[in-house]
């Protein structure tokens, strides 16, 4: 019987998106600290103009003199708010600090995306149709006898049109996988590798480049393709069946971050957070693979088995075989 873990629910999967810098925080607590001095001196030069008298040269002058130096201290007291920016892959592709004034800056290059790429700490890649050439729940369906109705639910899922953990759900619901069933799975119709992708992971970890699988697929089965790469079981992150004692189907595990929409984005701040890494990559051919973008550092769109025509239309770096990264790494 497979054994059900999960990850510890006490384990913090910190949201990337509306939460401000440090620096931006610190500016803005700058800018009002600032303000309130002004306003504070200002009711003091208030104060004193009122005693001032202007019958005279020498209270005109005084009071000339009191608003240069008003005047001068306001202009320094609001300083221009460092602006933060982080590079997604959605229409809204830059993030200001509310207080900026300056206009946006460009969408990082493809040149500086290849840069991230070569200097990256981390490179995560998604397993079904990217890693292996099939889609482990449309084979799983085949062998189970409901192939063309999951193949058609998996389409939509991979196209970003309904919700990762909708999708998984109703295809699970479908299909009922058996455990006797799953393991036959593998042992009769073993994941196909794609080509290049041997060579790609062990050139990574000759770099000392740490490789992880995040899928949406399944844990037995991505935990076989992960052996098959010399990938560390505990690097794989994807969704687990539960089964009862007797073997039948019973669900999966809800609480995998996996098994929803922006799940692989949750696993990659997790990764940032554990093991400090300063720039990660994200890998694969759909629509949840893109939105792990940040806080991901960097999408390389792939489509060496199947074309997700949002993914192409939207990635700013997009292949097509895996030797193209192989090259990219040879550059430095």
């Amino acid at each position: 019987m497979p054994r059900i873990t999960t990850l510890n629910p006490r384990t913090r999967w910190a949201e990337a998106a509306g939460s401000k810098s440090a620096a931006a925080q610190a500016s803005t607590a700058h800018l009002e600290h600032e303000v309130t001095i002004s306003r504070q001196q200002q009711a003091g030069a208030n104060q004193q103009l009122s005693q001032t008298s202007t019958t005279s040269l020498a209270g005109i002058k005084a009071v000339l003199s009191l608003c240069s130096a008003l005047l001068a201290r306001t202009r320094a007291a609001a300083p221009m708010a460092q602006e933060t920016l982080h590079y997604s892959h959605s229409e809204k592709d830059f993030i200001l600090s509310p207080h900026s004034k300056k206009a946006p800056k460009r969408m990082a290059s493809l040149m500086e995306l290849k840069e991230i790429f070569r200097s990256a700490d981390a490179v995560c890649f998604d397993v079904d149709s990217t890693v292996i050439r099939e889609e482990g729940i449309d084979e799983l369906a085949k062998f189970c006898g409901v192939g063309d109705a999951v193949a058609e639910m998996t389409r939509r899922a991979m196209g970003g049109t309904v919700t990762f953990k909708a999708a998984l759900t109703a295809r699970l619901g479908l299909i009922r996988p058996s455990y006797e069933q799953v393991q036959k799975l593998i042992s009769d119709n073993p994941p196909q590798l794609t080509p290049g992708i041997r060579e790609l992971v062990s050139r990574l970890h000759q770099r000392g480049v740490q490789v992880f699988l995040v899928s949406g697929g399944f844990q037995s089965i991505v935990e076989h393709v992960a052996l098959q790469l010399n990938i560390p079981t505990a690097n794989v992150f994807a969704n687990r069946l539960k089964f009862y004692f007797n073997g039948e189907y019973a669900g999966f595990d809800e609480t995998q971050p996996t098994a929803e929409s922006g799940g692989k984005g949750k696993v990659i701040t997790h990764l940032k957070e554990q093991f400090h890494f300063k720039k990660v990559v994200m890998i694969g051919d759909g629509a949840t693979d893109m939105e792990a973008c940040p806080p991901g550092d960097c999408f390389i769109g792939f489509g060496g088995n199947v074309v997700r025509k949002q993914v192409k239309e939207k990635a700013k770096w997009y292949i097509t075989h895996f030797d193209e990264l192989l090259k990219e790494l040879e550059e430095r």
